[in-house]
């Protein structure tokens, strides 16, 4: 199933460019609702997957700052 999900959100977003890409983040995280949870977790996944340790590691910062 989560599978699925994952192939869902990313076919949703396949090719968009990076204007279409922070509208789906913006939309997402503006609309407070819990099923936007999931896409964006695949979306952090991918920005994860894709970082180096340096990317990685001013992520954790970031999320951490965030978090106090």
């Amino acid at each position: 199933m989560d599978l699925n999900l994952r192939k869902a959100v990313l076919a949703n977003v396949s090719g968009n460019n990076q204007e279409e890409l922070q509208s789906t983040i913006v939309e997402a995280i503006n609309s407070g609702e819990e099923k936007m949870l999931p896409g964006l977790g695949v979306l952090f996944e991918v920005i994860w997957q894709n970082a180096d340790e340096n990317e990685k590691n001013e992520l954790l910062e970031i999320l951490s700052e965030g978090l106090q």
